[in-house]
């Protein structure tokens, strides 16, 4: 009873911990289930035009700010022959060049490539605002300011209501007299949004501009998207400013928040920034195990993936076996076949890898039965044990290499890989087919070497499943949790599958004998 006490409790633990990294692995770090999994990866260029005067020339701009949900593979700057510098100010990010003297057109350049991490979900910022600022007025310009407000609040009963309720009724497509006034006919989108977080002061409400970008594939020459956030008391709220609408938009990039300005240049004039975007498609699971790598996480920075590509591809078959191993075991021991050996099995299924399913069989069968016939001869010439085995081993190797040959003059270039069949384990399988035969007959000989091809093929079929590949490797997890199966299965003792069928058979002739 304690064993079994012990047992379920090393195996409950193993599980565990396979399950629990397995989780991790996917929940947190971001590895996908299936093989075939795609992201989407932006690809955006950000193009800086200005006139330099001939005098010391300095070019300030905002980058992106970095979040949780967004991963950012590649950040690229160019300039002809400027200074750079990355600066990370209160304000957020900015990028500066410098050059001590520069004339005519100048361009520099910004290239970010970036994809959405989905198991992260965007969280509204945390800051506090600071007190709101009162915008200074002229009477005329006030007195309709304070008309609209009060008119917005005699609908509003919070922060988020009144909000809203302001964007609307200054894009409504009759505005009264004061709205005309206020938002000034000619006015553009900056002047628009100014005077939205103005209004908002007077009302005590804090507000701050956020500049975003719309991911749109083969966009050229965008600018940036205004838009308005607004902390209602307790969280940062966002709010399009020509529909009213609350919260992030799909596909919309966060550039900048606060009132600073996107570029600055010193020592040029008619400065501008344009965007371009661009979209690709990558698989999930090498942008994850490259931002992992990047970011030297212990579990991918000791596993696997820091190994040569050599020894990487030399365990992609290695992490299969454990699935071998398991089919053999759920064989033997729950339906009952016999097979020729315990570890036979997995390696006609690793060699039916190499050969593929046909070839590999036939391949198989040939150097068995022609092992079987050589070696019922050598059994004739009374040999000592250890000769005959090592008499075989060269029959073996000589049948394998007359076979590439003979598939090399043939052009069958599958049947070439029989070289990667075990030749010593080929050898003492026709050595044990040998000795079962002349003990038990042929008829043994065929249950257990027809129960081991079976096994090899079921798992052949499971070890070539693309997503038993990719699931093996990316999470070699897996084989503690089937070595918990196994230990689990080690304890059955009841009726194997194939014996209730041949008890089943002997029920039926008892109940037509009781006829």
């Amino acid at each position: 009873m304690q064993t079994k006490i012990r047992l379920y409790f090393v195996v409950l633990l193993i599980l565990s911990i396979g399950i629990g990294l397995i989780l991790y692995k996917h929940l947190i770090l971001g590895f996908p289930l299936l093989p075939d999994d795609k992201t989407f990866v932006w690809t955006i260029e950000a193009k800086i035009d200005f006139l330099a005067q001939g005098d010391p020339t300095t070019v300030s701009f905002a980058l992106p700010p970095r979040a949780p949900y967004l991963t950012f593979m590649e950040e690229d700057f160019a300039s002809p022959d400027y200074g750079f510098s990355e600066l990370s100010l209160p304000t957020g990010r900015r990028a500066q060049w410098s050059k001590r003297e520069a004339s005519g057109a100048q361009t520099t350049y910004y290239r970010l490539s970036l994809y959405e991490n989905d198991w992260v979900t965007d969280s509204p910022p945390s800051d506090l605002p600071p007190a709101p600022k009162q915008p200074e007025f002229d009477e005329v310009f006030k007195t309709a300011a304070l008309t609209l407000l009060e008119q917005v609040r005699a609908k509003s009963a919070n922060a988020e209501i009144f909000a809203r309720e302001l964007i609307n009724t200054l894009n409504s497509t009759s505005p009264s007299q004061n709205q005309r006034l206020l938002l000034n006919d000619h006015a553009d989108s900056d002047y628009k949004t100014n005077l939205i977080v103005n209004l908002l002061a007077m009302e005590g409400i804090s507000a701050r501009v956020v500049r975003g970008l719309y991911l749109e594939d083969g966009r050229r020459r965008q600018s940036l998207t205004n838009f308005i956030e607004v902390h209602d008391g307790h969280q940062w709220l966002l709010f399009d400013q020509d529909s009213g609408n609350s919260g992030k938009p799909e596909n919309f990039l966060m550039w900048q928040r606060g009132g600073q300005s996107l570029l600055d240049v010193v020592g040029g004039i008619n400065s501008r920034v344009s965007f371009s975007i661009i979209r690709n498609v990558q698989s999930t699971r090498n942008l994850v195990v490259r931002s992992s790598m990047n970011k030297q996480a212990g579990l991918i920075d000791f596993s696997i993936y820091s190994l040569p590509i050599e020894q990487q591809n030399a365990f992609k078959m290695i992490l299969l076996l454990p699935i071998g191993a398991l089919i053999v075991v759920l064989m033997r021991l729950i339906v009952g076949i016999r097979t020729s050996g315990t570890f036979m099995p997995i390696l006609i299924a690793l060699a039916l890898i190499q050969t593929t399913l046909i070839t590999g069989i036939i391949m198989f069968l040939t150097v068995v039965s022609t092992g079987l016939f050589i070696r019922s001869y050598l059994s004739r010439l009374n040999l000592l044990f250890v000769a005959r085995i090592s008499a075989v081993i060269i029959v073996v190797i000589a049948i394998m290499a007359s076979i590439s040959i003979i598939s090399h003059k043939l052009g069958l270039s599958q049947a070439m890989v029989v070289t990667f069949f075990p030749m010593i384990i080929l050898a003492w399988t026709i050595e044990r087919m040998s000795v079962l035969w002349e003990e038990d007959g042929p008829r043994e000989v065929l249950i257990q070497g027809a129960g081991s091809l079976l096994t090899a093929v079921i798992a052949y079929l499971f070890m070539t499943n693309r997503i038993v590949e990719y699931l093996t490797f990316n999470f070699p997890e897996l084989m503690l949790v089937n070595l918990a199966l196994i230990l689990i299965l080690g304890q059955y003792t009841g009726y194997r599958l194939s014996e209730l069928y041949r008890f089943h058979s002997l029920e039926r002739r008892n109940d037509t004998g009781k006829r």
